[in-house]
């Protein structure tokens, strides 16, 4: 089965769990794995706004050799590119009107991920106001979504689809203080037929269960789980009964 057949399967919601590569040790990348094969996670995402070690390759096959778990390269930049992973969102940053965001850098890394071979899944990025600058935010030079403006964020994610994209990631970023609100993520799931992501904020398997049911397919989680692996299974099963 493609990756991408993956995210369209409608049979049960799904989780992926994010990594940031710079952060954990590989012991520590080991247990999060261990719990994720457990929780029967169904992706694992790896990337981050900044990476400041040459560690995203060690992390994916650390992840590899212990998990069957699609492993996606999730970019920060154009840097973020491997041939080991499984696949790439190719990430546009729809909400923003920055260019190398839109797709400046895509055109430096796109002919490595022609070369690497990975399966490629273009996904309309949007940041959504979380109450606080995110590294997003800054590092990709953009201002968020307001949280309250259902309206923009529906004819964004539109829009985005009728682009091409296959993927819609709503974010409100690491550690944000808001999530995404429910009501958001009910709107533009209607306005929309390809498959909804939604990421950031997600502290509880309550909140995730909260935005399956308001219309999400994928929740992203990482922050909720670094310091307790073990919360991945109540999330995980929070998210796979909806």
């Amino acid at each position: 089965m493609a990756l991408y057949d993956k995210f369209q399967d409608k049979t049960r919601k799904k989780l992926a769990v994010l990594i940031d590569p710079d952060k954990p040790t590989d012991v520590q990348i080991k247990s999060i794995v261990d719990s994720a094969n457990a929780a029967d996670v169904d992706f694992f995402f790896v990337g981050g706004s900044l990476l400041t070690t040459d560690s995203l390759e060690h992390c994916i096959k650390v992840i590899k050799a212990n998990s069957d778990i699609p492993v996606l390269i999730f970019p920060g930049n154009s840097l973020q590119i491997s041939k080991y992973c499984d696949g790439f969102l190719l990430l546009s940053l729809i909400s923003g009107r920055n260019p190398e965001m839109l797709i400046g850098r895509h055109v430096i890394a796109a002919p490595y991920l022609k070369l690497y071979g990975n399966e490629i899944i273009p996904t309309g990025y949007m940041l959504i106001d979380s109450g606080k600058a995110t590294s997003v935010s800054y590092m990709s030079d953009t201002t968020p979504i307001p949280h309250d403006k259902d309206d923009i964020a529906m004819c964004t994610a539109l829009a985005g689809e009728m682009l091409g994209l296959k993927l819609i990631y709503l974010e409100a970023g690491s550690g944000a203080e808001i999530q995404v609100s429910t009501s958001m993520i009910s709107k533009v799931r209607q306005m929309i037929s390809i498959p909804l992501i939604v990421g950031g904020g997600i502290k509880t398997p309550e909140m995730a269960a909260d935005a399956v049911k308001a219309g999400a397919d994928i929740i992203v989680i990482g922050t909720a789980f670094e310091k307790e692996p073990e919360m991945l299974m109540r999330f995980a099963e929070a998210i796979h009964r909806v």
